[in-house]
């Protein structure tokens, strides 16, 4: 069965850009159809279980006015529905989960939560009408513009045909691009092409992507057996070894990403001192709690030992797709079998397998993420690439990134890129604060499409740091207000950018809507 829906404004894909886009679209007043392959909106922050990577500011600025209310909510969430111990409930920063990542760690089923309630009152208006499960099946277009984008339900085949004024690509991959033929780029460029110093020597490399990965939650019940049966890949999984990995990749062993040292991890704290592995991601801390309430914390795992980087998934056959997808989510429940059996412990002893899969964290049969954690997608060919010489700390003798004129916000996060699907090591460059341009978002061609997520206008390179979740919220934003301006105003997002009047009656616009245009004077990162 095909259905004809209509809107002012298709958004594919509902990972964290896409639902930032649809906020704004519908503040601004717009009809919105947004798509969602898995069960929950949000991406990163949900359906791919990976709690925020931000900058070390983010509780002061750095970041747009709705971001931080997510942020803010989802302390809530804990404060309004969680016996919290007198100190947790007092902390203005509470920290859910205490993790060492990031100064929010908290379970991907409350980021959802909070999600929705940010979303309800356009979906329960009509404004917003959210299509889940349903992935992008073809699009057509007419001269330079996309005239409609066909979707298919991954369980009941039905499809819809979405005909919108403006279309945004918020998917995690950029599907839409090979769909509607729109320029696009994937893998590292050669430093021919860029002139990134960190860039390929030779010809570029299309299939040479970042690693992703199937992340999974679990706590700890010392006295208990909770170990999984072994998985059918696990003899492979525990003899591999990398070439510039210093151990086998089931092992309590990994590298510095700056200099490729071997570093030596333990799993919980212990007196030895190393980086414990379970705080690193750690998204429940059972003593902000009630005595009693959780048996245990709650950890994310989402570490080196689980990144998968034997195969992509963007622009190969179903079949290969499908092999690396099962190799990955193999290659995830090894290490929890390989930890529950095998891993070395202080004591003498070998195994934890105390350690419990958490299916309902995750909101999923097999225990792992609804969605692998995309660190890199396709990129659209788009009026201007941000280059590693616009924001690499190196590159800039000032001290500042490059200053955009077209700034639809802010960013900061190291150039971090993991392990690469043609053998390449990690990449970790230090990085200045950064702006988002407006030409980032607008394809060289296509006049009603703006990209949403990690497909905008960047590098291999610059990828690394403008690909983490308060960058792709803002990014998202930043794409709905614009698509919502030239609705109407009646220009293109190009025209938009090149008439300078035009452009600044729009910053304005988003700087009323709480997005940060500029940074102060700040330190390298």
């Amino acid at each position: 069965m095909e259905r004809n829906l209509y809107a002012d404004i298709a958004i594919l894909g509902g990972g964290t850009g896409g639902v930032a886009a649809a906020l704004a679209a519908a503040k601004a007043g717009k009809q919105v159809i947004m798509t969602e392959e898995t069960d929950w909106v949000g991406g990163q922050l949900t359906s791919q279980a990976v709690p925020p990577d931000e900058h070390p500011w983010i509780e002061s600025f750095g970041c747009t006015t709705s971001y931080r209310l997510f942020r803010e909510g989802v302390r809530q969430y804990y404060r309004d529905h969680f016996p919290l111990t007198p100190d947790a409930a007092s902390n203005p920063r509470l920290n859910p989960g205490s993790g060492i990542v990031s100064r929010l760690c908290h379970e991907p089923r409350a980021a959802l939560a909070v999600l929705q309630d940010m979303l309800a009152p356009y979906v329960h208006s009509g404004r917003i009408r959210i299509l889940h499960r349903y992935r992008i099946e073809a699009a057509e277009t007419a001269g330079d513009k996309v005239t409609s984008v066909t979707v298919k339900h991954l369980d009941s085949g039905d499809t819809a045909k979405l005909s919108a004024s403006y279309y945004i690509d918020a998917t995690e991959c950029g599907d839409l691009l090979p769909k509607a033929g729109i320029e696009y780029v994937t893998g590292a460029e050669s430093r021919a092409e860029t002139g990134e110093p960190h860039a390929v020597d030779g010809d570029a490399q299309p299939m040479d992507m970042q690693s992703f990965t199937y992340c999974f939650a679990v706590d700890y019940l010392e006295n208990e057996d909770h170990t999984i049966p072994k998985p059918e890949m696990y003899d492979f999984w525990r003899s591999y070894k990398a070439d510039f990995w210093p151990d086998r990749l089931l092992s309590l062993t990994g590298v510095k990403p700056s200099t490729m040292e071997k570093v030596d991890y333990e799993l919980f704290p212990n007196a030895e001192g190393k980086f414990p592995l379970f705080a690193y991601r750690q998204i429940l801390d059972r003593w902000h709690f009630r005595l009693g309430l959780f048996n245990s914390s709650i950890s994310l795992i989402n570490w080196p030992q689980n990144d998968y980087w034997l195969g992509g998934i963007i622009d190969v056959t179903e079949e290969e797709r499908q092999k690396h997808l099962y190799e990955a989510k193999q290659l995830s429940l090894s290490l929890l079998y390989w930890l529950q059996t095998e891993a070395p412990r202080p004591d003498g002893k070998t195994g934890y397998p105390g350690l419990r899969l958490r299916p309902d964290v995750t909101g999923t049969e097999d225990g792992l993420a609804m969605y692998p954690y995309i660190r890199e997608s396709r990129r659209i060919k788009a009026q201007f690439t941000v280059l590693e010489q616009h924001v690499a700390t190196d590159c800039r003798p000032d001290g500042k990134a490059e200053e955009f004129f077209d700034s639809v916000g802010v960013g900061c996060y190291r150039i971090d890129l993991h392990p690469s699907t043609q053998g390449v090591p990690y990449i970790d460059i230090s990085s200045l604060p950064f702006q988002i341009p407006l030409g980032s978002l607008i394809p060289v061609r296509v006049t009603n499409v703006l990209a949403a997520a990690k497909n905008i206008g960047v590098t291999h390179i610059t990828n690394g740091c403008y690909r983490l979740h308060p960058v792709e919220w803002n990014i998202g934003e930043a794409a709905g207000y614009c698509a919502s301006y030239c609705l109407d105003k009646g220009f293109t997002p190009k025209d938009l950018r090149d008439f300078a009047p035009e452009l600044a009656s729009f910053q304005q616009l988003l700087v009323r809507e709480g997005v940060e245009l500029k940074w102060p004077a700040l330190r390298p990162v």
